[in-house]
């Protein structure tokens, strides 16, 4: 007999009523950072946006970027049914009826948040007040007044000098006694000594104004500082507030959660993503989670790239931690990355000499040993050539991209074509499918990149502080809504053709089977089919071509 609890369904419990070709429910529970949304999960995500287009009150504000997220769960007394969340706040509210509440409320009447944020407040308002007071800005308007009229002022006595030195050097030139040297003697020591004095003074006068700014200064320094104390105060205390439950029952805050991460302090924002948002409202109302997934909803940030209804990982950098603590007595399915794809077979050498060698490197396979597996082109070469000496691999390619990986045999060889990649005359060429037509046939994408720390292995556009990557790109053909293009990339930079492509400044057009930045597929079509180099030991040229099976 089964036995039904008493307890009442909490408002944002949402009941399914699931179709047969459901049936049965997933046995294990998403590994939430890879992972293909269960059908169930679609179900649920298409209520959830049918509700946020009803919901007019956040149309501008979704319309710039949201990240909502859904979960499965089970009931003993109310069946199969979902619930949904929303990153940060909506309407510059955490709690919603529609949605779970937030793990800790920082915008309820009892928390201690609004008050110290008010404190925080007020010192950026005392600072405001200093930096734009008339007193302020007239002294720094003073002092460089006085910074002009001291440059002027030296200009003319450096000039004046100069025109009397060359007057007394055409006198000595002419013929003069030596009382008139001994005057003339007189007169430059004079006037070193009176642009020496002119100097001082101007120093001691602009000394005198800089101290009356630099008080004002002192004093904006020290409530910024106390800003920054009470906010780094306030952020750790937040942090002790977020009691983050697991399926064992257990309970943990964010600052012991993160203490042994890299970072050691959580992030800003930790444990107001949706996906702890959910895991938390399901184990405080007894309810059994089943299956989770996260979309974006709106235009794409300008760094990262996020499109409209898409399905995305949970990010490491702040979830890592925290998801990794809530799903501990969960059946979690293993992570898909671990599982190697690639099936054994021998390695595909396209040129070999005395010195190194090409190698046609399969999709799926790492160019060199990773976290996720051992198995790659460095062990195999390793393995088949145990004399080989040296780092081996020249560059790399993603585990995820085909195509050719050049291999030195020697540390000197390495260092031969390491350079010419450093120095750019490697020429190189890849092959791959879009989705969808690129608005041009030919053109140069000039994108930086820098790796997201909070979201590793992602690659985020960054114009300030990323490095250089640029593409050259060619669009060979068109077949329905794909296109076969070719690249030529003139730096290396991690995922460089993924994010070009798929990036809303690029060609917005992701690379077929990208389940990175795009769609996930059979494959990603990427393959690097094309190098040229110059060989470091028979100094000619060498080209060196396979083209894609796709």
């Amino acid at each position: 007999m089964q036995i039904h609890s008493n307890h009442s369904v909490p408002t944002f419990f949402h009941p399914l009523d699931l179709p047969e070709s459901l049936l049965p429910l997933p046995e294990l529970f998403t590994y939430p950072f890879h992972y293909t949304p269960h059908p169930i999960c679609l179900l649920a995500a298409e209520q959830v946006k049918k509700y946020i287009e009803c919901q007019n009150q956040w149309k501008e504000e979704l319309q710039k970027g949201k990240m909502f997220g859904v979960l499965i769960v089970k009931d003993t007394q109310y069946g199969i049914g979902f619930l949904a969340a929303f990153s940060g706040t909506l309407g510059h509210q955490y709690c919603h009826p529609f949605f779970v509440p937030p793990i800790y409320d920082l915008l309820s009447p009892d928390s201690f948040f609004p008050e110290e944020e008010q404190k925080i407040s007020r010192i950026n308002d005392q600072i405001k007040e200093i930096e734009n007071s008339t007193l302020f800005l007239q002294q720094k308007a003073k002092i460089k007044t006085l910074q002009q009229q001291a440059l002027i002022s030296l200009q003319e006595a450096q000039q004046k000098n100069q025109t009397a030195k060359a007057i007394r050097d055409k006198k000595r030139i002419q013929g003069i006694t030596i009382q008139e040297e001994e005057l003339l003697i007189r007169e430059s020591q004079f006037q070193k000594a009176e642009l020496k004095r002119i100097k001082q003074h101007w120093k001691e006068t602009l000394a005198q104004e800089q101290s009356v700014l630099d008080c004002m200064k002192t004093r904006i320094e020290a409530l910024k500082q106390e800003r920054q104390s009470r906010s780094s105060q306030l952020q750790m205390q937040l942090f002790q507030e977020f009691h983050i439950l697991n399926g064992r029952g257990e309970t943990r805050n964010l600052c012991e959660l993160f203490f042994d991460t890299p970072q050691q302090v959580p992030p800003s924002g930790s444990g107001e993503c949706a996906a702890p948002k959910l895991l938390q409202a399901a184990y405080r109302s007894h309810l059994t989670p089943i299956a989770i997934a996260e979309f974006w909803w709106g235009e794409s940030p300008k760094t990262e790239i996020r499109e409209h209804g898409h399905f995305y990982p949970a990010c490491k950098g702040k979830c890592g931690p925290i998801l990794k603590f809530m799903l501990q007595g969960l059946n979690v399915a293993p992570n898909p990355m671990v599982q190697s794809n690639y099936i054994e077979e021998e390695l595909d050498i396209v040129y070999e000499d005395d010195y190194l060698l090409v190698v046609n490197k399969p999709a799926g396979l790492l160019s060199a040993p990773g976290k996720i597996s051992s198995d790659s082109i460095y062990q195999r070469i390793q393995k088949k050539y145990p004399n080989a000496s040296g780092p081996l691999l020249v560059h790399r390619l993603d585990m995820s991209t085909s195509g050719l990986l050049l291999v030195a045999k020697n540390k000197t060889v390495h260092q031969n074509l390491q350079a010419q990649f450093k120095n750019r005359t490697v020429k190189k060429r890849y092959i791959a499918l879009l989705e969808g037509i690129p608005a041009h046939h030919e053109g140069i994408i000039n994108l930086p990149l820098r790796p997201d720390p909070l979201n590793r292995p992602y690659q985020i556009v960054d114009r300030e502080k990323g490095k250089p990557a640029i593409t050259h790109y060619q669009v060979i053909e068109h077949n329905q809504n794909q296109t076969r293009i070719i690249f030529f990339p003139h730096t290396g930079r991690t995922h460089q053709l993924r994010v070009h492509a798929a990036h809303i400044s690029g060609l917005h057009c992701p690379i077929v089977g990208d389940e990175l930045y795009g769609h996930k597929a059979e494959r990603l079509f990427l393959h690097a089919e094309y190098l040229e180099f110059s060989h470091p030991v028979f100094h000619k040229t060498i080209q060196v071509e396979k083209h894609a099976d796709f």
